[in-house]
């Protein structure tokens, strides 16, 4: 081997493609994902191969996974990547007066009916600062923060994963909620009581599990009666007198013309919403302006 060989520079595309193909597994849905030919990422991984001489994708029935060495080098290629990233996104307050950008996961209440302000005061302090938002499953919001596909997220607590920090900014009261009219008991209805209507509950997330464990009794598994992954469905089902159900509160501050009837629970259940980043983030502007605005949120 040339001994000017490893002076070559590696490049961003070619590792680029390298963390897609082990991350997605397929070098077809990497490139989907990039825009490219199935052909043009083999070609760049290959490419990539030949120049550290070693292989970095081996085949295991239909899927494609990083070998032992390609492990190795997972590490360093995200890493390079994010700097480049960053380096590229440091650039960009000093072109077209963009200031940057912030990707965002979220679950749904949290992007309905807290992101949004927050979002306004961030702008409103960097107007050209670029926001998106995913809302997902927050499993799959933890994943795509874990792949650096998002710069944060807003999640209800607890999160876990061992390259994550989390900062818990929001703690939230989880109400019953009844039809319009419904007489709510004194102090509140208690779990036996809630066990006895017809429950509508939000389904899975540790919302959910917050949910069942206040519920619970001995030797009874909570059965509601219908599931729903949308807590704007469960509210309108609500209204028109389906059943019960209990909701995050941020969800119930604008019930517009009176439809449902809310009260805390005996005792009262919460709920913390954090914000999750990878541990070697890079704190751009516009992140830090966006973690200050979550910071203030007061509900």
């Amino acid at each position: 081997m040339h001994k000017d060989f490893f002076c070559m520079p590696l490049h961003l595309d070619q590792l680029a493609a390298f963390v897609n193909v082990a991350d997605l597994g397929s070098f077809t849905a990497a490139a989907d994902k990039e825009g490219l030919t199935q052909p043009a990422v083999s070609l760049q991984v290959k490419g990539l191969e030949q120049r550290l001489g070693v292989r970095l994708i081996e085949r295991v029935g239909r899927r494609a996974q990083p070998t032992a060495a390609g492990l190795d080098l997972l590490v360093h290629a995200r890493r390079l990547l994010q700097e480049s990233a960053a380096a590229e996104e440091a650039m960009m307050p000093y072109r077209d007066g963009a200031s940057g950008r912030v990707r965002i996961g979220s679950g749904g209440t949290a992007s309905i009916h807290l992101l949004p302000r927050a979002i306004a005061v961030a702008r409103k302090s960097m107007p050209g600062l670029e926001i998106t938002v995913r809302i997902g499953d927050a499993n799959d919001i933890l994943r795509d923060l874990e792949a650096n596909r998002l710069d944060i997220a807003v999640v209800a607590l607890p999160a876990s994963g061992r390259n994550f920090e989390i900062e818990p900014f929001y703690e939230e009261e989880l109400l019953a909620v009844a039809p319009a009219g419904s007489l709510m008991p004194e102090g509140g209805p208690d779990a036996a009581f809630m066990r006895d209507r017809t429950l509508l509950l939000y389904e899975g997330g540790n919302t959910r599990r917050a949910i069942d464990a206040w519920l619970a009794a001995p030797d009874t598994r909570i059965r509601p009666a219908m599931e729903f992954g949308s807590i704007e469905a469960i509210k309108e089902l609500v209204a028109v007198g389906l059943g019960w159900s209990i909701l995050p509160g941020l969800a119930l501050k604008r019930d517009r013309a009176g439809l449902v009837t809310t009260s805390s629970l005996n005792p009262r259940l919460t709920r913390r919403l954090g914000m999750v980043l990878r541990r070697d983030k890079h704190l751009t502007r516009g992140l830090r302006e966006m973690m200050k605005c979550l910071r203030a949120f007061k509900g």
